[in-house]
């Protein structure tokens, strides 16, 4: 199966018909089956400390979220359920004004009931990294009924 129209369709739903990533503004770098990169412009109503100019981290976790949940559903190559089950992530430095952030998440792990994923959100270079994280990401399953 050739993923890229799947692919495509991925991203163009992902970008215009999801509405928070919609009103956020965050946009498609690239997409394929090994990885996803997404960048959100900057904003100045992202600021959760206007005085040190410094971005709130819940933006970057929305945003590390999406990437990660992205990464899975092209990785499936298959649209399907899913939903997070475990989100851990280390900040390194905070996230300063006027910069986009990018986030970059690829899958490590593929199970039938479980995506296992990690990401890495930079400003000005990938070696730099604002935050990484790795993810449990559920996936939908078929219930059968179970007589004892």
């Amino acid at each position: 199966m050739n993923p890229a129209p799947y692919h495509e369709l991925l991203a163009e739903r992902f970008t215009r018909h999801v509405p928070h990533i919609h009103e956020l503004g965050i946009e498609m770098v690239s997409i394929d089956v090994e990885r996803i990169e997404l960048r959100l412009p900057y904003r100045e109503d992202w600021l959760g400390d206007v005085v040190h100019r410094l971005i709130h981290p819940g933006v970057t976790s929305t945003l590390i979220d999406s990437a990660c949940g992205l990464a899975v559903l092209a990785r499936l190559q298959n649209p399907e359920p899913i939903a997070t089950l475990d989100l851990r992530m280390d900040y390194l430095r905070p996230a300063v004004a006027d910069l986009p952030l990018h986030c970059e998440a690829s899958c490590y792990r593929v199970t039938p009931h479980i995506v296992f994923v990690r990401s890495s959100v930079w400003q000005s270079a990938p070696e730099k990294p604002v935050a990484l994280s790795t993810a449990a990401f559920m996936r939908s399953t078929t219930s059968k009924k179970r007589v004892i």
